[in-house]
């Protein structure tokens, strides 16, 4: 009896330990982001609805990161991340359709694709093709929640 007790026991503590490992992962995602606007997030670590609010969302798919296209979109993203990161972008990716990860669900893309989710959900493009930053951001500084953040930010500055 003894010996089942000390099983169950291990086996309670071994699942609670790895819950609160897992928790922490989940957790940090934003603080992940924060602490290095820089990093790109593979979409199996992100869900969009921890975003909210907090980031706008380009995410980059392929069926494989062999993809040329995916390679040559990355490179033109990080050549430019400040203009993202001041825009509050997160990069994310997936290239395995297999791995049929909550941001492909919801997303539905096929083959290669650049889709931008703003802070509020909703999807404001999506592209089968190449982006640059510059089209990227001029595209989110159209929308209404950007242009409310440029006038919050002039507000701030005259104060």
């Amino acid at each position: 009896m003894k010996r089942m007790f000390c099983i169950a026991l291990v086996a309670l503590i071994a699942t609670t330990s790895l819950s609160a490992d897992e928790a922490v992962v989940d957790q940090s995602i934003i603080e992940r982001w924060e602490t290095d606007p820089t990093q790109v997030f593979d979409a199996s670590e992100v869900s969009l609805a921890e975003l909210q609010w907090l980031a706008r969302a380009v995410v980059i798919f392929a069926d494989t990161p062999n993809d040329p296209r995916f390679r040559q979109q990355m490179d033109l993203l990080l050549a430019d991340i400040d203009r993202l990161i001041e825009r509050d972008v997160i990069l994310i990716t997936d290239t395995d359709p297999a791995a049929r990860t909550s941001v492909r669900i919801a997303l539905r893309p096929r083959g290669y694709a650049l889709t931008v989710v703003d802070k509020d959900g909703r999807v404001l493009q999506r592209k089968p093709e190449l982006w640059s930053v510059r089209e990227l951001t001029r595209s989110i500084d159209r929308t209404p929640l950007r242009q409310q953040e440029i006038e919050d930010r002039r507000g701030e500055n005259l104060r």
